[in-house]
């Protein structure tokens, strides 16, 4: 028997997105919980560069002690509701639409590689950032 898979051919690891700053909305949070490390996985579907909007980026954000600082950071630039903020709550229907800026790397470790969420902007920033990466290569910027 023969099953077809619409998108399965995108799967290929030549297809997999590329390191840079993205334009994004937030497309689809989940939280996994995990004894040690709870984290959400966030799918964010890219506005700009124009030549890749569409694309899907997949990645997680931690929710251990160390790590809230990162979520915080990823949701204030994404202008999540402060009132929610303030009570330390999250909401997954108030992330949805979302949009803001994002930097993303790999790394790669025992033959898979990881998509890193290495930083977070608002929306507003994005044709200054934009600009700025185009003038500089991102490969070496911290």
């Amino acid at each position: 028997m023969k099953r077809r898979f619409a998108g399965l051919q995108e799967t290929d690891s030549a297809n997999t997105m590329q390191d840079g700053i993205f334009l994004v909305r937030v497309q689809k949070v989940e939280y996994r919980w995990h004894a040690q490390k709870p984290f959400y996985i966030l799918r964010l579907c890219v506005i700009e560069p124009k030549e890749l909007f569409g694309k899907m980026i997949s990645g997680r954000l931690y929710c251990t002690s160390k790590a809230l600082w990162k979520l915080g950071w990823f949701l204030r630039d994404f202008l999540y509701d402060p009132d929610l903020l303030s009570r330390e709550e999250i909401d997954e229907k108030a992330l949805f639409g979302l949009r803001g800026v994002v930097k993303v790397s790999h790394t790669t470790l025992n033959s898979r590689s990881w998509l890193n969420f290495d930083g977070f902007a608002p929306a507003s920033q994005w044709e200054e950032l934009s600009s700025a990466s185009v003038s500089k290569p991102t490969a070496g910027v911290a």
